[in-house]
This record gives C-alpha cells, sequence and structure tokens, in this order.
C-alpha cells in the first residue's frame, strides 16, 4: 500500500510542475563599456528573462556575435547558468575586444565617425539556449545601441 501512494504522489508532483512553458524572454539591455585601455575595450549587456516555471533549467549562450560599427569584432559565450525558479533574472553578456582590431584599416571611416560623435554602435547577434528535462529552446538575440564613449 505504502509503494503506490509514494508512486503517485511522485507523479502527481512531477506532472503539476510547469515544464512545457519555456522562461519569456524580455529584451537585451544596459548595453555599456566598461573598462576601455590601449589593449582592449570591455563591453558589457544584460539578458533579461522571467521564469514562469516552478522548476529551474539551463541556459547557455554559444557564440554570440559583437559586431562594432558594423563590423564583427569578438564573440561571447558564457558558462551555463542556473535558472532560478518563478523569478526575473539577468545574464551578463561581457566580451572583450582587442583595441588593435577596432582600429584597424576595414574599420578605419567607422573609427573617425565615432571620435568625431563620440559613440559606438554596437550590436549583440546570436543565441541563447535553454534547456530543462528534455524540454529545448532558443532564444534570437539581436539588439543594436549607440554607446558613448570617453576620449
Amino acid at each position: 500500500m505504502r509503494k503506490p501512494i509514494i508512486l503517485l504522489t511522485l507523479l502527481f508532483t512531477l506532472f503539476s510542475c510547469k515544464v512545457s512553458e519555456k522562461p519569456e524572454f524580455i529584451s537585451v539591455e544596459n548595453i555599456a563599456l566598461v573598462e576601455s585601455n590601449k589593449n582592449s575595450i570591455t563591453i558589457k549587456a544584460d539578458a533579461l528573462f522571467k521564469n514562469p516555471n516552478a522548476i529551474g533549467g539551463k541556459l547557455w549562450t554559444d557564440e554570440i556575435k559583437v559586431f562594432v560599427n558594423g563590423n564583427k569584432m569578438a564573440t561571447v559565450s558564457t558558462k551555463t547558468f542556473d535558472v532560478p525558479p518563478k523569478d526575473e533574472f539577468t545574464i551578463p553578456l561581457v566580451t572583450k575586444i582587442a583595441t588593435d582590431s577596432v582600429l584597424s584599416n576595414k574599420n578605419l571611416s567607422s573609427i573617425l565617425g565615432s571620435i568625431l560623435s563620440q559613440r559606438l554602435e554596437v550590436q549583440y547577434k546570436g543565441d541563447i539556449k535553454y534547456r530543462v528535462f528534455g524540454f529545448s529552446h532558443k532564444y534570437a538575440v539581436d539588439k543594436t545601441e549607440n554607446i558613448k564613449i570617453k576620449l
């Protein structure tokens, strides 16, 4: 008698959780220049999510491309991020770009425009992946923002 009750309780708990709903991708926000020096430029953004599920899961990025003034400069790959259940959360998307690649000859005209306007156009483009049990989903990221630079 005890085994069927435990089995029924376990099955009821398992099926009452909303696993089929994926976390809601809200947006990519707060793109900002974190640090710049003679060797590199560090840019950070936040990917905002809301998880309505009672169960968490895992999120990760695989090579989100970072474009500066229309030119691909770097990629962002993160470690696996644990999704908190029934919560809003952010995933930091941080990338370092070598100053040499930003100042290369192919970017010369866009860099001159950026120096005059004191702004860089930064675009994040790629996928963030979600997985819980056997359920998975991809979120497309395509966010462009102009950020202020200090000379």
